[in-house]
């Protein structure tokens, strides 16, 4: 049960003036000697008696204001860069880390989220390649798969794949001898 500030003080003082031990006392009127004794340190160190807020005052890992400035006037500057390459960047020309979470989150705040271009495609009834043997069963049947941003001029990312041999060629890179 809380207690307003005016109940404690009269608690505090009627456990002063009580000729009954303090625990005696306290027990009489269903108050923990924890509870009494945190009241008791805060009114003899001239804190009030009033109730402490809940939360915290502030919060150990915000990302001051002036860096979130900084973020935003580089995705500003730079609006082609996602939130992890804009996290990255941020990361390696100011010297200060911040996580590609941080990033989104904040960007999403200034509303600077632009939602990703899908290709809509229609879903087929049965495999275009039909499996042969149970070992193929794994198989995705993709057509036009395109990632963006991989690869490199001497060595391209693949836009289609078909089957398992293909797909090799998608989900990784072939070395040279």
């Amino acid at each position: 049960m809380r207690y307003p500030a005016s109940e404690k003080l009269e608690i505090i003082r009627l456990v002063e003036g009580s000729h009954l031990p303090v625990r005696r006392t306290l027990d009489k009127l269903g108050i923990p000697s924890t509870t009494f004794y945190r009241w008791y340190d805060r009114y003899r160190g001239g804190g009030g008696l009033d109730d402490r807020t809940s939360g915290p005052g502030r919060v150990w890992n915000r990302i001051p204001d002036d860096v979130r400035q900084q973020i935003v006037e580089m995705a500003l500057d730079e609006p082609e860069l996602s939130s992890r390459e804009l996290a990255v960047r941020f990361t390696d020309t100011r010297r200060y880390f911040v996580s590609e979470a941080s990033v989104y989150r904040l960007l999403k705040a200034h509303d600077l989220i632009t939602s990703p271009a899908f290709i809509v495609i229609k879903a087929a009834n049965e495999f275009k390649d039909k499996t042969s043997a149970p070992n193929q069963l794994w198989q995705t049947d993709f057509t036009y798969f395109k990632v963006i941003g991989w690869g490199s001029p001497s060595n391209p990312p693949c836009t289609k794949a078909r089957g398992p041999a293909d797909s090799r060629s998608v989900c990784g890179s072939r070395r040279s001898p």
